[in-house]
């Protein structure tokens, strides 16, 4: 008789841009924060920030997709500000994208 060992499926999150379902690791987690008395959008790197959480590709496709389908307010269920994640999610792809400066300059 063979045993087979249980393996836990990875959770399962569903991208608030493309709708797609991917693993949690490959997604980024957004929460909702208040700043200046707004409901302000941030990124969530640690994904510990307390209160409702929503979870999208880093993809500036899916980005675009939740900004046109007003995804941001329906999966915080709330009125918020996206423009600032929007801003921290196209520099933070801007910087992945120019990767590591090295020069042979001596320092």
């Amino acid at each position: 008789m063979q045993q087979r060992a249980l393996e836990a499926a990875p959770p399962q999150r569903t991208c608030i841009g493309c709708r797609r379902r991917e693993d949690q690791a490959v997604l980024l987690r957004l929460a909702v924060e208040e700043i200046g008395g707004v409901a302000t959008v941030v990124v969530d790197p640690v994904r510990r920030r307390p209160g409702r959480g929503a979870w999208m590709h880093r993809e500036p496709e899916c980005v675009e997709l939740a900004v046109k389908r007003h995804a941001f307010g329906r999966a915080f269920r709330a009125k918020v500000d996206s423009s600032a994640v929007v801003d921290q999610l196209r520099a933070h792809d801007e910087a992945a994208t120019a990767g590591p400066r090295h020069t042979n300059r001596p320092t």
